[in-house]
Protein backbone atom coordinates (compact mmCIF):
# COMPACT_ATOMS: atom_id res chain seq x y z
CA UNK A 1 0.00 0.00 0.00
CA UNK A 2 1.26 3.69 -0.68
CA UNK A 3 1.96 6.06 1.86
CA UNK A 4 -1.43 7.49 1.93
CA UNK A 5 -3.24 4.48 0.14
CA UNK A 6 -7.08 4.66 -1.71
CA UNK A 7 -8.98 7.41 -0.45
CA UNK A 8 -12.68 6.35 -2.02
CA UNK A 9 -14.23 6.53 -5.08
CA UNK A 10 -14.30 8.72 -8.10
CA UNK A 11 -17.83 10.30 -8.77
CA UNK A 12 -19.35 10.83 -12.01
CA UNK A 13 -18.99 9.14 -15.46
CA UNK A 14 -15.11 8.31 -16.42
CA UNK A 15 -14.28 7.25 -19.81
CA UNK A 16 -11.33 5.69 -21.49
CA UNK A 17 -10.37 8.49 -23.70
CA UNK A 18 -10.78 11.21 -21.06
CA UNK A 19 -8.29 11.56 -18.41
CA UNK A 20 -8.08 10.49 -15.30
CA UNK A 21 -9.84 12.75 -12.78
CA UNK A 22 -7.90 14.36 -10.01
CA UNK A 23 -7.06 10.81 -7.65
CA UNK A 24 -9.46 11.15 -4.54
CA UNK A 25 -5.99 11.35 -2.05
CA UNK A 26 -4.87 14.80 -3.50
CA UNK A 27 -9.10 16.25 -2.95
CA UNK A 28 -9.17 14.73 0.66
CA UNK A 29 -5.84 16.01 1.53
CA UNK A 30 -6.67 19.58 0.39
CA UNK A 31 -9.28 19.20 2.83
CA UNK A 32 -6.64 17.28 5.08
CA UNK A 33 -7.09 19.44 8.08
CA UNK A 34 -10.92 19.47 8.17
CA UNK A 35 -11.05 15.76 8.10
CA UNK A 36 -8.25 15.81 11.02
CA UNK A 37 -10.19 17.36 12.98
CA UNK A 38 -13.51 15.71 12.39
CA UNK A 39 -11.28 12.41 13.05
CA UNK A 40 -9.84 13.67 15.93
CA UNK A 41 -13.34 14.45 16.98
CA UNK A 42 -14.71 11.36 16.44
CA UNK A 43 -12.08 9.89 18.70
CA UNK A 44 -12.87 12.05 21.46
CA UNK A 45 -16.30 10.80 22.09
CA UNK A 46 -15.10 8.11 24.29
CA UNK A 47 -13.44 11.02 26.52
CA UNK A 48 -16.49 13.54 26.26
CA UNK A 49 -19.03 11.04 27.29
CA UNK A 50 -16.66 9.86 30.43
CA UNK A 51 -14.69 12.89 31.76
CA UNK A 52 -16.98 15.20 31.54
CA UNK A 53 -19.25 12.82 33.77
CA UNK A 54 -16.56 12.49 35.80
CA UNK A 55 -16.79 15.56 38.47
CA UNK A 56 -20.55 14.82 39.13
CA UNK A 57 -20.11 10.90 40.09
CA UNK A 58 -20.19 11.51 43.84
CA UNK A 59 -23.21 14.28 43.14
CA UNK A 60 -25.00 11.04 41.24
CA UNK A 61 -24.21 8.80 44.01
CA UNK A 62 -26.70 11.71 46.24
CA UNK A 63 -29.42 12.35 44.21
CA UNK A 64 -29.66 8.47 42.71
CA UNK A 65 -29.28 7.21 46.38
CA UNK A 66 -27.22 4.41 44.74
CA UNK A 67 -23.56 3.00 46.72
CA UNK A 68 -20.10 4.29 44.79
CA UNK A 69 -20.06 0.55 43.05
CA UNK A 70 -22.86 0.52 41.54
CA UNK A 71 -23.04 3.97 40.01
CA UNK A 72 -19.44 3.83 38.66
CA UNK A 73 -21.24 0.53 36.92
CA UNK A 74 -22.48 3.40 34.66
CA UNK A 75 -19.00 3.95 33.46
CA UNK A 76 -18.80 0.51 33.19
CA UNK A 77 -21.94 0.06 30.81
CA UNK A 78 -20.62 2.68 28.52
CA UNK A 79 -17.01 0.99 28.37
CA UNK A 80 -19.15 -2.35 27.46
CA UNK A 81 -21.47 -0.71 25.11
CA UNK A 82 -18.34 0.76 23.15
CA UNK A 83 -16.43 -2.67 23.29
CA UNK A 84 -19.15 -4.82 21.69
CA UNK A 85 -20.72 -1.86 19.43
CA UNK A 86 -17.32 -2.20 17.95
CA UNK A 87 -17.39 -5.38 17.17
CA UNK A 88 -20.16 -5.01 15.20
CA UNK A 89 -19.35 -1.63 13.61
CA UNK A 90 -16.04 -1.94 12.01
CA UNK A 91 -16.94 -5.26 10.49
CA UNK A 92 -19.93 -3.53 8.77
CA UNK A 93 -18.11 -0.60 7.95
CA UNK A 94 -15.47 -3.24 6.09
CA UNK A 95 -18.77 -4.08 3.99
CA UNK A 96 -20.58 -0.97 3.85
CA UNK A 97 -17.99 1.45 3.85
CA UNK A 98 -17.54 4.40 6.41
CA UNK A 99 -19.71 6.68 6.16
CA UNK A 100 -23.16 5.17 6.70
CA UNK A 101 -22.42 2.71 9.59
CA UNK A 102 -20.75 6.32 11.37
CA UNK A 103 -23.61 8.47 10.46
CA UNK A 104 -26.20 5.49 12.04
CA UNK A 105 -24.15 5.35 14.65
CA UNK A 106 -23.73 8.93 15.67
CA UNK A 107 -27.41 9.56 15.18
CA UNK A 108 -28.42 6.90 17.71
CA UNK A 109 -25.78 7.57 20.39
CA UNK A 110 -27.55 11.80 20.35
CA UNK A 111 -31.03 9.88 20.95
CA UNK A 112 -29.30 7.78 23.83
CA UNK A 113 -27.51 10.34 25.45
CA UNK A 114 -30.83 12.80 25.34
CA UNK A 115 -32.18 9.98 27.39
CA UNK A 116 -29.10 9.51 30.13
CA UNK A 117 -30.07 12.85 30.89
CA UNK A 118 -33.62 12.18 32.02
CA UNK A 119 -32.90 8.59 33.50
CA UNK A 120 -34.94 8.32 36.51
CA UNK A 121 -32.76 6.04 38.50
CA UNK A 122 -29.59 4.40 38.42
CA UNK A 123 -30.88 1.34 36.94
CA UNK A 124 -32.28 3.25 34.09
CA UNK A 125 -29.14 5.36 33.81
CA UNK A 126 -26.93 2.33 33.40
CA UNK A 127 -29.21 1.32 30.76
CA UNK A 128 -28.98 4.47 28.82
CA UNK A 129 -25.18 4.87 29.18
CA UNK A 130 -25.12 1.00 27.40
CA UNK A 131 -27.39 2.24 24.38
CA UNK A 132 -24.60 5.63 24.35
CA UNK A 133 -21.53 3.39 24.04
CA UNK A 134 -23.23 1.00 21.64
CA UNK A 135 -23.49 3.52 19.68
CA UNK A 136 -20.41 5.98 20.15
CA UNK A 137 -18.37 2.64 19.05
CA UNK A 138 -19.30 3.69 15.78
CA UNK A 139 -17.35 7.00 16.07
CA UNK A 140 -14.12 5.46 17.87
CA UNK A 141 -13.68 2.33 15.71
CA UNK A 142 -14.30 3.98 12.30
CA UNK A 143 -11.95 6.68 12.95
CA UNK A 144 -8.82 4.29 13.17
CA UNK A 145 -10.43 2.04 9.96
CA UNK A 146 -10.18 5.82 7.78
CA UNK A 147 -6.37 6.63 9.38
CA UNK A 148 -5.68 3.45 7.91
CA UNK A 149 -7.24 3.69 4.56
CA UNK A 150 -5.58 6.82 4.00
CA UNK A 151 -2.06 6.46 5.87
CA UNK A 152 0.37 3.24 6.04
CA UNK A 153 3.93 2.93 7.75
CA UNK A 154 5.22 5.93 10.10
CA UNK A 155 2.61 7.97 8.54
CA UNK A 156 0.37 6.37 9.65
CA UNK A 157 1.76 6.40 13.21
CA UNK A 158 2.36 9.87 13.34
CA UNK A 159 -1.11 10.50 12.43
CA UNK A 160 -1.94 8.85 15.49
CA UNK A 161 -0.35 10.86 17.49
CA UNK A 162 -2.00 13.95 15.68
CA UNK A 163 -5.50 12.61 17.02
CA UNK A 164 -3.67 11.91 19.99
CA UNK A 165 -3.21 16.02 20.40
CA UNK A 166 -7.04 16.65 19.24
CA UNK A 167 -8.21 13.92 21.42
CA UNK A 168 -6.13 14.77 24.39
CA UNK A 169 -7.94 18.15 24.41
CA UNK A 170 -11.53 16.30 25.01
CA UNK A 171 -9.70 14.95 28.45
CA UNK A 172 -8.31 18.38 29.18
CA UNK A 173 -11.60 20.56 28.88
CA UNK A 174 -14.29 17.84 29.21
CA UNK A 175 -13.87 17.76 33.28
CA UNK A 176 -13.48 21.55 33.28
CA UNK A 177 -16.44 21.88 31.61
CA UNK A 178 -18.51 19.02 33.94
CA UNK A 179 -17.04 21.39 36.77
CA UNK A 180 -18.68 24.27 35.52
CA UNK A 181 -21.57 23.04 34.70
CA UNK A 182 -21.95 21.72 38.37
CA UNK A 183 -21.89 25.30 38.92
CA UNK A 184 -24.98 26.09 37.33
CA UNK A 185 -27.01 22.86 36.72
CA UNK A 186 -26.40 19.39 38.21
CA UNK A 187 -25.17 16.12 36.37
CA UNK A 188 -28.32 16.20 33.98
CA UNK A 189 -27.00 19.59 32.55
CA UNK A 190 -23.78 17.13 31.59
CA UNK A 191 -25.69 15.31 29.06
CA UNK A 192 -27.59 17.43 27.78
CA UNK A 193 -24.53 19.15 26.60
CA UNK A 194 -23.07 16.03 25.18
CA UNK A 195 -26.56 15.59 23.61
CA UNK A 196 -25.58 18.66 21.70
CA UNK A 197 -21.88 18.03 20.93
CA UNK A 198 -23.21 14.77 19.54
CA UNK A 199 -25.76 16.41 17.45
CA UNK A 200 -22.87 18.84 15.97
CA UNK A 201 -20.90 16.25 15.18
CA UNK A 202 -22.90 14.45 13.28
CA UNK A 203 -24.28 16.91 10.91
CA UNK A 204 -20.35 17.97 10.23
CA UNK A 205 -19.87 14.11 9.38
CA UNK A 206 -22.44 14.27 7.36
CA UNK A 207 -22.03 17.24 5.26
CA UNK A 208 -17.95 16.92 5.35
CA UNK A 209 -16.32 13.76 5.42
CA UNK A 210 -16.52 11.99 2.61
CA UNK A 211 -16.11 7.97 2.17
CA UNK A 212 -12.79 6.86 2.16
CA UNK A 213 -13.23 2.91 1.17
CA UNK A 214 -13.87 2.02 -2.08
CA UNK A 215 -16.03 -0.51 -3.30
CA UNK A 216 -13.91 -2.49 -4.75
CA UNK A 217 -11.98 -3.37 -1.59
CA UNK A 218 -15.40 -3.60 0.52
CA UNK A 219 -15.87 -7.04 1.61
CA UNK A 220 -19.11 -8.91 0.71
CA UNK A 221 -19.38 -12.25 2.42
CA UNK A 222 -21.50 -11.23 5.44
CA UNK A 223 -20.68 -12.38 9.03
CA UNK A 224 -19.28 -15.28 8.14
CA UNK A 225 -16.26 -13.67 6.59
CA UNK A 226 -15.78 -10.83 8.97
CA UNK A 227 -15.18 -14.03 11.41
CA UNK A 228 -13.09 -15.23 9.33
CA UNK A 229 -11.10 -12.30 9.03
CA UNK A 230 -10.70 -11.87 12.78
CA UNK A 231 -10.16 -15.38 13.23
CA UNK A 232 -7.00 -14.73 11.04
CA UNK A 233 -5.95 -11.27 12.64
CA UNK A 234 -5.87 -13.00 16.17
CA UNK A 235 -3.98 -16.35 15.18
CA UNK A 236 -1.00 -13.81 13.84
CA UNK A 237 0.70 -13.88 17.00
CA UNK A 238 2.32 -10.66 17.21
CA UNK A 239 -0.93 -8.94 16.32
CA UNK A 240 -2.39 -10.40 19.42
CA UNK A 241 0.14 -9.45 21.88
CA UNK A 242 -0.11 -5.56 20.53
CA UNK A 243 -3.65 -6.41 21.09
CA UNK A 244 -3.48 -7.41 24.51
CA UNK A 245 -0.61 -4.99 25.75
CA UNK A 246 -2.59 -1.93 24.46
CA UNK A 247 -6.08 -3.22 26.79
CA UNK A 248 -4.29 -3.90 29.71
CA UNK A 249 -1.95 -0.62 29.22
CA UNK A 250 -5.83 0.93 28.90
CA UNK A 251 -7.27 -0.75 31.88
CA UNK A 252 -4.40 1.16 33.75
CA UNK A 253 -5.74 4.12 32.59
CA UNK A 254 -9.28 3.42 33.27
CA UNK A 255 -8.50 2.97 36.54
CA UNK A 256 -7.20 5.85 36.84
CA UNK A 257 -10.45 7.90 35.24
CA UNK A 258 -12.82 5.48 36.97
CA UNK A 259 -11.73 5.62 40.48
CA UNK A 260 -9.59 9.05 40.49
CA UNK A 261 -12.82 11.36 41.12
CA UNK A 262 -13.30 9.25 44.82
CA UNK A 263 -9.93 9.12 45.39
CA UNK A 264 -8.77 12.61 45.04
CA UNK A 265 -11.91 14.42 45.61
CA UNK A 266 -13.41 11.98 49.30
CA UNK A 267 -9.87 10.82 50.42
CA UNK A 268 -8.14 14.46 49.90
CA UNK A 269 -10.58 16.50 50.21
CA UNK A 270 -10.62 18.31 46.65
CA UNK A 271 -13.60 20.26 45.41
CA UNK A 272 -15.28 19.13 42.00
CA UNK A 273 -13.20 22.42 40.35
CA UNK A 274 -9.72 20.99 41.80
CA UNK A 275 -10.08 17.67 40.32
CA UNK A 276 -11.07 18.85 36.97
CA UNK A 277 -7.75 20.79 37.25
CA UNK A 278 -5.68 18.22 37.81
CA UNK A 279 -7.07 15.97 35.89
CA UNK A 280 -6.72 18.16 32.80
CA UNK A 281 -3.08 18.46 33.42
CA UNK A 282 -2.39 15.22 33.45
CA UNK A 283 -4.11 15.18 30.38
CA UNK A 284 -1.61 17.69 29.05
CA UNK A 285 0.80 15.50 30.03
CA UNK A 286 -0.01 13.07 27.82
CA UNK A 287 -1.11 15.46 25.00
CA UNK A 288 2.81 16.45 25.33
CA UNK A 289 4.49 13.13 25.55
CA UNK A 290 2.28 12.11 22.39
CA UNK A 291 3.35 15.14 20.41
CA UNK A 292 7.02 14.31 21.31
CA UNK A 293 6.34 10.34 19.88
CA UNK A 294 4.87 11.73 16.49
CA UNK A 295 6.84 14.39 15.92
CA UNK A 296 10.70 13.96 17.25
CA UNK A 297 10.35 10.16 18.37
CA UNK A 298 8.76 8.17 15.49
CA UNK A 299 11.11 7.67 12.59
CA UNK A 300 14.10 7.71 14.02
CA UNK A 301 13.34 5.38 17.51
CA UNK A 302 11.91 2.01 16.71
CA UNK A 303 8.42 1.94 17.52
CA UNK A 304 8.85 -0.82 20.04
CA UNK A 305 11.51 0.62 21.94
CA UNK A 306 9.54 3.85 22.39
CA UNK A 307 6.49 1.35 23.29
CA UNK A 308 8.62 -1.08 25.72
CA UNK A 309 9.99 2.22 27.61
CA UNK A 310 6.58 3.81 27.54
CA UNK A 311 5.24 0.59 29.48
CA UNK A 312 8.25 0.66 31.62
CA UNK A 313 7.44 4.21 32.63
CA UNK A 314 4.16 2.78 33.75
CA UNK A 315 4.48 0.00 36.07
CA UNK A 316 6.87 2.21 37.99
CA UNK A 317 4.46 5.02 38.14
CA UNK A 318 1.90 2.39 39.21
CA UNK A 319 4.00 0.33 41.88
CA UNK A 320 4.66 4.36 43.41
CA UNK A 321 1.11 4.65 44.01
CA UNK A 322 0.52 1.42 45.86
CA UNK A 323 3.46 2.66 47.96
CA UNK A 324 1.58 5.13 48.86
CA UNK A 325 -1.30 3.94 49.25
CA UNK A 326 -0.26 0.97 51.79
CA UNK A 327 1.62 3.33 53.67
CA UNK A 328 4.82 2.14 52.69
CA UNK A 329 6.53 6.28 52.87
CA UNK A 330 3.83 6.81 55.56
CA UNK A 331 1.26 9.45 55.24
CA UNK A 332 1.50 11.37 52.02
CA UNK A 333 -0.44 14.32 50.92
CA UNK A 334 -2.32 14.55 47.83
CA UNK A 335 1.09 16.20 45.43
CA UNK A 336 2.78 12.79 45.59
CA UNK A 337 -0.20 11.34 44.52
CA UNK A 338 -0.56 13.72 41.37
CA UNK A 339 2.68 13.39 40.67
CA UNK A 340 2.65 9.92 40.03
CA UNK A 341 -0.34 9.68 38.60
CA UNK A 342 0.70 12.45 36.15
CA UNK A 343 3.60 10.42 35.06
CA UNK A 344 1.27 7.69 34.59
CA UNK A 345 -0.92 9.56 32.40
CA UNK A 346 2.13 11.01 30.35
CA UNK A 347 3.67 7.21 29.55
CA UNK A 348 0.65 6.44 27.82
CA UNK A 349 1.09 9.01 25.16
CA UNK A 350 4.06 6.63 23.96
CA UNK A 351 2.07 3.42 24.70
CA UNK A 352 -1.68 3.45 23.36
CA UNK A 353 -1.09 5.50 19.97
CA UNK A 354 2.16 2.72 19.57
CA UNK A 355 0.56 -0.02 19.85
CA UNK A 356 -2.43 0.88 18.15
CA UNK A 357 -0.21 1.68 15.24
CA UNK A 358 2.10 -1.51 15.60
CA UNK A 359 -0.80 -3.60 15.30
CA UNK A 360 -2.52 -2.08 12.64
CA UNK A 361 1.32 -2.32 10.84
CA UNK A 362 0.01 -6.19 10.62
CA UNK A 363 -2.50 -5.90 8.08
CA UNK A 364 -3.30 -4.39 4.83
CA UNK A 365 -6.63 -5.07 4.61
CA UNK A 366 -9.84 -5.77 7.08
CA UNK A 367 -9.06 -2.26 8.47
CA UNK A 368 -12.43 -2.02 10.10
CA UNK A 369 -12.36 -5.27 11.75
CA UNK A 370 -8.60 -5.22 13.31
CA UNK A 371 -9.50 -1.67 14.79
CA UNK A 372 -12.90 -3.23 16.24
CA UNK A 373 -10.92 -5.97 17.72
CA UNK A 374 -8.19 -3.14 18.93
CA UNK A 375 -11.34 -1.11 20.66
CA UNK A 376 -12.92 -4.48 21.45
CA UNK A 377 -10.66 -5.74 23.66
CA UNK A 378 -9.40 -2.00 24.99
CA UNK A 379 -12.51 -1.84 26.43
CA UNK A 380 -14.02 -4.94 27.78
CA UNK A 381 -10.60 -5.28 29.57
CA UNK A 382 -11.31 -1.35 31.25
CA UNK A 383 -14.70 -2.21 31.89
CA UNK A 384 -13.39 -5.39 34.00
CA UNK A 385 -11.06 -3.06 35.88
CA UNK A 386 -13.44 -0.07 36.49
CA UNK A 387 -15.69 -1.85 39.02
CA UNK A 388 -12.35 -3.49 40.96
CA UNK A 389 -11.09 -0.26 41.49
CA UNK A 390 -14.54 0.51 43.69
CA UNK A 391 -14.67 -2.97 45.66
CA UNK A 392 -12.93 -1.80 48.82
CA UNK A 393 -14.98 1.72 48.81
CA UNK A 394 -14.19 4.87 48.80
CA UNK A 395 -11.91 5.59 51.89
CA UNK A 396 -8.92 4.11 50.30
CA UNK A 397 -6.61 4.08 47.00
CA UNK A 398 -5.53 0.77 47.14
CA UNK A 399 -7.69 -0.72 44.80
CA UNK A 400 -6.75 1.55 42.30
CA UNK A 401 -3.27 1.35 42.63
CA UNK A 402 -3.27 -2.29 42.70
CA UNK A 403 -5.29 -2.89 39.33
CA UNK A 404 -3.20 -0.42 37.69
CA UNK A 405 -0.07 -2.55 38.78
CA UNK A 406 -1.52 -5.60 37.56
CA UNK A 407 -2.60 -4.42 34.35
CA UNK A 408 1.04 -2.78 33.85
CA UNK A 409 2.77 -5.65 34.68
CA UNK A 410 0.12 -7.83 32.20
CA UNK A 411 0.88 -5.81 29.46
CA UNK A 412 4.93 -5.54 29.63
CA UNK A 413 4.63 -9.20 29.71
CA UNK A 414 1.87 -9.75 26.75
CA UNK A 415 4.74 -6.92 25.03
CA UNK A 416 7.74 -9.42 25.63
CA UNK A 417 6.46 -12.43 24.90
CA UNK A 418 4.16 -11.99 22.23
CA UNK A 419 5.72 -9.19 20.37
CA UNK A 420 9.49 -10.24 20.72
CA UNK A 421 10.56 -6.97 19.64
CA UNK A 422 13.93 -7.89 19.76
CA UNK A 423 13.02 -9.61 16.62
CA UNK A 424 12.90 -6.59 13.93
CA UNK A 425 11.66 -9.26 10.89
CA UNK A 426 8.38 -10.78 13.24
CA UNK A 427 7.02 -7.18 14.18
CA UNK A 428 6.72 -5.50 10.70
CA UNK A 429 5.50 -8.56 8.34
CA UNK A 430 2.32 -8.20 8.30
CA UNK A 431 -0.69 -10.87 8.65
CA UNK A 432 -2.09 -10.89 5.79
CA UNK A 433 -5.09 -9.37 5.45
Amino acid sequence: MPEHGHLGQRTGVERADVPEAEPPAAAVRRTGLLVTLLLGGLTATPPLAMDMYLPSLPEVTDALHAPAATVQLTLTACLLGMALGQLVVGPMSDRWGRRRPLLAGLVVYVVATALCALAPTVEFLVGFRLAQGLAGAAGIVIARAVVRDLYDGVAMARFFSTLMLIGGVAPIVAPLIGGQILRVTDWRGVFVVLTVIGALLAALVWARLPETLPTAERHTGGVGEALHSMRRLLADLPFTGYLLTGGFAFAALFAYISASPFVIQEIYGASPQTFSLLFGVNSVGLVIVGQINGKLLVGRVSLDRVLGVGLLVVTAAAAALLLMATGTFGEVGLAPVAAALFVLMSAMGVTLPNAQSLALLRTKHSAGSASALLGTSSFLIGAIASPLVGMAGEDTAVPMAVVQLAAALVALTCFMAMCRPWNRRATTEGAGS
